[in-house]
């Protein structure tokens, strides 16, 4: 009887534990949690980093925090305070609107008419209302300039170099800024 209660109780160890551990939560409640964190070292978190990712590379362009995918009410009755008309308190709604991700590409070769150059920068982010937009931009932000130059060896105005990527940048519950540079 006793070799019975112990293969039952393997039985449902085993099975529990090959049960992914993703699938007991949304990712994207992963995504925020591990985003406040700074996506620190976990297995949650690098499932949640790996679709932030997945969903910014190459195209289209997925909005990288999809909140109305997380029960953020906890299934309880007790309200929450400070929320606003899209139902986000405002830390929540700080991380979502510090969300940018620029599609950046760069294109340099040498014609019969001198060198041509060709750029195309596209900021992607939540506006006020929510909604994930994409703007096209004649000119780069500082920290953007810098990461190209940091990643490519070439300044985004110079006539040199050619690339194609994905700049993400969040912000964590320190207020600091990360990026994650994917080239294609």
């Amino acid at each position: 009887m006793r070799l019975k209660y112990l293969a039952a109780a393997a039985f449902a160890s085993a099975s529990l534990a090959s049960a992914p551990i993703a699938d007991a939560y949304p990712i994207d409640c992963a995504i925020l949690l591990c985003m406040a964190g700074g996506f620190p070292p976990s297995a949650e978190c690098t499932a949640a980093q790996v679709e932030v990712i997945r969903r910014v590379t190459p195209w289209p362009i997925e909005p990288p925090l999809q909140l109305w995918n997380c029960p953020m009410s906890g299934g309880g009755s007790v309200p929450v305070p400070n929320l606003g008309s899209d139902g986000l308190t405002p830390e929540i709604r700080q991380y979502r609107d510090a969300v940018e991700v620029w599609e950046l590409s760069k294109r340099s070769q040498s014609g019969s008419g001198g060198r041509e150059v060709s750029t195309t920068a596209i900021r992607n982010f939540y506006n006020s209302e929510g909604d994930f937009v994409r703007q096209a931009q004649s000119n780069v932000p500082s920290w953007v300039s810098a990461a190209v130059t940091t990643h490519t060896g070439n300044a985004f105005s110079s006539e040199f170099g050619n690339f194609r990527a994905i700049l993400l940048r969040m912000q964590d519950h320190t207020g600091a800024y990360t990026t994650e540079w994917v080239r294609y």
